[in-house]
């Protein structure tokens, strides 16, 4: 992708799609990153929805919330892709030992979490990162998601119990 094409700032105030990717990309990457649960596949969406922001700039900068639009985009992409490839990756981050530190329970804990939250649907796991990450409100959700507001509810709540249970079960079992 060629986005030296974009150098001008384009109307009075609005910044081009090269200085408006350089200000956001990384905080795009941190999101697609919780959203997909992988760098490569973070690096996948977030190239994917730019590619196509690109193409369709002068529309995207007009919006209200660009930012928004383009998270849409990414979590989109994600979908689109996980659809694609008919199964699903699991990450599993490094076991660490829970006895050697005081702090580690509370690692363990956040690790248990982050597997239980990458084995959600996509939908679901971008509805959980967007809530409690991104701290933005169901309307919000419902926005980025391309969904009715109750639905977005819906997956946060889905989600969330799946989550429980499935941490209760580890408990249990462990």
């Amino acid at each position: 992708m060629e986005v030296g094409a974009t150098k001008e700032r384009t109307t009075a105030g609005d910044p081009s799609f090269d200085e408006w990717v350089e200000a956001r990309v990384a905080a795009l990457l941190r999101f697609a990153y919780l959203v997909t649960g992988s760098q490569h596949a973070a690096e996948d969406a977030v190239q994917s929805a730019l590619t196509r922001v690109c193409e369709k700039w002068s529309r995207v900068r007009r919006t209200t919330d660009p930012d928004a639009y383009v998270r849409r985009m990414v979590v989109n992409a994600h979908v689109s892709a996980w659809r694609r490839s008919g199964r699903r990756e699991l990450a599993v981050a490094e076991v660490r030992d829970t006895e050697t530190a005081d702090h580690a329970v509370h690692i363990a804990t956040g690790d248990a979490v982050w597997r239980v939250c990458a084995t959600l649907p996509p939908q679901q796991r971008a509805a959980v990162v967007l809530r409690f990450y991104e701290d933005l409100e169901y309307a919000e959700i419902a926005a980025v998601l391309g969904v009715a507001q109750a639905t977005a509810r819906s997956h946060v709540h889905r989600a969330l119990a799946a989550m429980r249970s499935e941490l209760e079960q580890e408990d249990h079992d462990g």
